[in-house]
């Protein structure tokens, strides 16, 4: 598991925009990230070398198995969290923000006892 919260970025923008075009290219991840091209380069070579992405000859960008694990947790993390803030009254800007961050840090332990708690309290966002 990477505990690096740059990759996770990464690997969650993937996984969102392959739900929303038919291919990703490092140009797509860049112009959704505000990233420049050759920041987005750097990082796609470190994520395919680590065995999270591929990249066909195209320049196609796709997500292994062991990236889309990451990728799904991360993005579940984030979608439950702002949900969750944004139930208890928080407004969905600041919400998304403090899921952004809050992704990265909880332990699968915590994260698994906070949505547990949610749903057996009928406080599902």
């Amino acid at each position: 598991m990477i505990r690096n919260e740059s990759s996770e970025n990464y690997l969650e923008t993937i996984l969102i925009l392959s739900k929303r075009l038919p291919v990703v290219r490092s140009v797509d991840i860049a112009a959704e990230m505000n990233f420049k091209k050759s920041s987005i380069s750097v990082a796609m070579k470190n994520l395919r070398e680590n065995g999270y992405i591929k990249v066909n000859e195209s320049g196609f960008i796709s997500l292994t198995e062991k990236g889309h694990e990451i990728a799904d947790m991360i993005y579940e993390r984030h979608t439950f969290l702002s949900a969750w803030l944004i139930a208890l009254g928080i407004d969905e800007k600041t919400a998304a923000e403090d899921a952004c961050r809050m992704e990265h840090d909880i332990s699968r332990e915590s994260f698994a006892a906070i949505k547990k708690y949610v749903t057996d309290h009928g406080l599902n966002p």
